[in-house]
């Protein structure tokens, strides 16, 4: 399967924390969830891919092409939406319109007008007159508007409702229909990504801890939740995490199957992404 982004040896420090050895890749036509704690280094990947950070070290393949030696010519292929983005606040969105067409070459007026009607947004408005949740809108149609073929998504749907939130994420399924295209998509809303996600990367101070199939991941991962005398006939190497409550022990294993041939425990609750960030942050080996 044919990479549209591949990090390899990612590394880049600050004096209190490191990116370590960062890698992972991203197939043609699939929509890769990026998850970690706040700190944990997502945005810090992101801006390096972006070449906004530039003082790391490692290799960054975009298009198959080698991002620092092709920046410019990359760069009018990828739509960006990162969390601490902003457009001057005096601008009218009809402005930013006539900005971009200068900015891109595919800039598509008709489609961003076409978006702008479609949120319910008035292309006389200001952008300082919007609230949060229709600046997302805005960067989310500028995002799309110069038919990218790579989505790098830092906390797209934040301050977005329910109904806001699907509405977007229908748009970024629509935009993988055409298989040359991908979506990287930094999340706290683990809930959108088990849904959309064909991939799930997970990133922990700085060190990816695992980047599977989100299907691998829902599918195979469990957690079995026992008392101290089961617990401890749990062999170390048949488990991945363990958390001790207060009355029970919850386990977070790799491979349902294997363990339930192996082991007298009927019951392995199905894994959710929140419950597998935290046990891996939280849990013991």
């Amino acid at each position: 399967m044919e990479n549209i982004l591949e990090v390899k040896n990612l590394c880049k420090k600050y004096k209190n924390f490191e990116l370590k050895n960062v890698n992972f890749k991203l197939p043609k036509g699939m929509i890769m969830g990026f998850i970690g704690e706040n700190g944990a280094g997502k945005t810090t990947t992101i801006k390096s891919i972006l070449r906004i950070l530039t003082d790391y070290t490692g290799e960054i393949k975009i298009f198959g092409l080698d991002s620092i030696k092709n920046e410019n010519k990359i760069k009018e292929d990828i739509g960006v939406i990162l969390d601490d983005m902003f457009f001057p606040e005096i601008l009218t969105i009809n402005d930013l319109n006539s900005i971009m067409k200068d900015i891109y070459k595919n800039w598509d007026s008709d489609l961003y007008f076409k978006y702008i009607k479609d949120f319910g947004l008035d292309k006389k408005s200001q952008i300082k007159t919007l609230s949060k949740g229709m600046k997302k809108k805005l960067e989310i149609a500028v995002c799309i508007s110069h038919h990218p073929k790579l989505l790098i998504l830092d906390e797209p749907t934040s301050n977005l409702d329910p109904i806001a939130r699907n509405e977007i994420i229908s748009i970024f399924q629509d935009f993988i229909q055409n298989e040359d295209c991908s979506i990287l998509l930094s999340s706290h809303i683990t809930t959108d990504l088990e849904h959309i996600a064909d991939y799930i990367t997970f990133i922990n101070n700085g060190e990816i801890l695992l980047s599977k199939t989100t299907n691998e991941l829902l599918d195979s991962y469990g957690v079995v939740k026992c008392n101290e005398k089961e617990f401890n006939k749990i062999d170390k190497k048949d488990y991945l995490r363990y958390k001790k409550n207060k009355y029970d022990y919850e386990v977070l294993i790799e491979n349902k199957k294997d363990f339930m041939k192996k082991y007298d425990i009927k019951v392995i609750d199905k894994i959710t992404l929140d419950d597998l960030m935290l046990l891996m942050v939280k849990g013991v080996k």
